[in-house]
């Protein structure tokens, strides 16, 4: 799971927990102006098996995937445990292209994102 926050026109995501271990991972920021856009996570995405190439990460299909995968020439970061929860964050020039992270609340996360985004 992550914690998200703005500061400064910037995403900051922390990684928490083992999670760090799992991801590789502690913390990611990126630009506000690279928020493309943002979305719940479809059941689908997050449960299939294949996420792309692992560099560097764990997957252990259906229970969980943490860390950085490349797929279709693009760059993703994934923390996902509970899909139910997970979100999904484009990116336009950031470090990464995709961002799918679990966060404790998505609807309010989505929410706190679109809005910084549009201030």
């Amino acid at each position: 799971m992550v914690r998200l926050e703005i500061r400064d026109d910037e995403l900051e995501v922390e990684v928490l927990g083992l999670h760090k271990l799992w991801a590789l991972r502690g913390r990611i920021r990126v630009p506000l102006s690279a928020v493309a856009t943002v979305r719940r996570l479809e059941a689908d995405q997050a449960h299939g098996w294949w996420k792309g190439l692992r560099m560097p990460g764990t997957h252990v299909p259906g229970l969980i995937v943490a860390g950085t995968f490349y797929k279709d020439g693009e760059r993703h970061f994934w923390d996902v445990r509970n899909a139910h929860r997970a979100i999904e964050v484009q990116l336009s020039g950031g470090p990464f292209d995709r961002l799918f992270v679990e966060v404790e609340d998505p609807d309010q996360a989505i929410r706190t994102l679109v809005g910084a985004r549009g201030a």
